[in-house]
């Protein structure tokens, strides 16, 4: 009975299904892009258009796969980090501390409805803390990344 008793008082504690901590919403220096895709569409198309955009996708990391194996369910939820050898050898050139933000990410979020949300930290926000250091350069280097990053997403999202 105390075993029934503490497996009850465990399931508790530690629920296996857990809601979303509340939607993505605009905050300074993000693009939040609602969608009616669901979320492997989006993530799906946000690689294709990366590709496209002569970017390349660097990383993809989320932990809705690890927590489904340690039998706890939550929404689709994906970062994946976005860039090339050519901006990495620019941003270097201009300073070695930005290079630390490299790649920068996409967030890919699935809603309570279904629907993916397109999240991303501009690249000029990104990079604006190196702009003393990395000078006018970099703030180039920056404005032309939120050019390829404003057209990544809106081919995904599309």
């Amino acid at each position: 009975m105390k075993l029934i008793a503490m497996i009850f008082a465990a399931a508790l504690v530690f629920p296996t299904t857990m809601t979303l901590a509340s939607d993505i919403s605009a905050r300074p220096g993000w693009h939040v892009i609602p969608t009616n895709k669901d979320h492997a569409t989006l993530a799906g198309d946000l690689s294709a258009a990366v590709k496209a955009n002569g970017l390349i996708v660097v990383t993809r990391a989320g932990p809705t796969k690890a927590a489904a194996r340690r039998g706890i369910t939550i929404p689709d939820n994906l970062v994946v980090g976005v860039f090339n050898n050519d901006y990495a050898v620019r941003v270097l050139a201009l300073s070695t501390a930005a290079m630390i933000e490299a790649p920068i990410r996409f967030y890919v979020t699935e809603k309570e409805d279904g629907t993916a949300t397109l999240s991303y930290k501009t690249p000029g926000h990104v990079f604006s803390p190196y702009l003393d250091e990395g000078g006018e350069a970099l703030a180039a280097l920056a404005d032309e990344l939120d050019v390829r990053f404003r057209e990544i997403a809106a081919a995904a999202a599309k």
